[in-house]
């Protein structure tokens, strides 16, 4: 499906019934990315896939799309759709949107749900890589950015064990507009620190993390985990970055268990 937000065509599922679930995905992937989740958590829940901004079949803005933007869209796609409040959950760049939604539509946030995310802002080190990143994208296309990301995204074992999801990662990646990466890719350069926010959420949270995950790694779960009042923590043993498409039994139970929590 299809809606225009916020002067921008932006593609999107809608499946299932019940309290709302928004699921938004990482860099550079799509909404395909919560197959599997989608599939388990719809049984009871109404659940909401966008294709972030220059993702997947979403139009492309060019020049930089901030955090602040795609939470935007989030939220004008949920108020075309009559949601007034949804459990927000992002993976990677996914969290950097939910963290941006509900600094933003606070009283929208039933509950939150982080994965293989972090609170702190880029290094300038890590700045210069994403603006490099960002510049080989719109000069080279997505293959190079698929070599250079897939070591990093899934756990050893993945990589040597189970082709099918580095081959479904890499299609994700290569599929991906390079205008839109190039500016999802200084959008989060210029994204800000959550750290001292933190404290502030009283949402209920889950904190989801691969205890493989070299790119955003457990003790920035852990430190999550210890600012957000009440949050739970869940390590995923063998899962690296990916941890959803990695582990999806172990993330869907997770998934299930909170949800059917917050529904008390």
């Amino acid at each position: 499906m299809k809606k225009t937000i916020r002067g921008v065509e932006l593609a999107y599922d809608d499946i299932g019934s019940g309290s709302c679930v928004v699921l938004l995905h990482g860099y550079p992937f799509n909404r395909s990315l919560w197959s599997e989740q989608v599939k388990e958590i719809s049984q009871r829940h109404r659940v909401i896939t966008p294709d972030l901004r220059g993702h997947g079949e979403t139009a492309v803005t060019p020049g930089v799309v901030s955090m602040e933007d795609m939470a935007g869209d989030v939220a004008g796609l949920l108020e075309s759709l009559n949601i007034s409040r949804a459990t927000i959950s992002g993976l990677s760049m996914g969290g950097y949107v939910a963290f941006a939604f509900h600094r933003l539509f606070p009283s929208q946030v039933r509950a939150l749900i982080l994965a293989d995310t972090r609170p702190q802002a880029d290094t300038e080190e890590a700045k210069q890589n994403r603006a490099q990143q960002a510049e080989k994208a719109l000069r080279e296309g997505m293959e190079g950015i698929a070599d250079a990301l897939l070591p990093k995204l899934s756990a050893p074992e993945t990589v040597a064990k189970r082709p099918d999801i580095v081959k479904r990662v890499r299609e994700m990646i290569v599929s991906t507009n390079p205008e839109g990466a190039a500016a999802a890719l200084r959008g989060m350069a210029e994204r800000q620190d959550v750290t001292s926010f933190l404290s502030r959420i009283i949402a209920p949270t889950l904190i989801l993390v691969g205890s493989e995950d070299a790119l955003t790694p457990v003790a920035d779960a852990e430190l999550m985990h210890r600012e957000i009042g009440g949050s739970r923590l869940q390590i995923i043993k063998g899962a690296g970055h990916v941890s959803n498409l990695e582990k999806p039994d172990e993330f869907n139970r997770a998934l299930v268990e909170f949800l059917s929590s917050v529904e008390v």
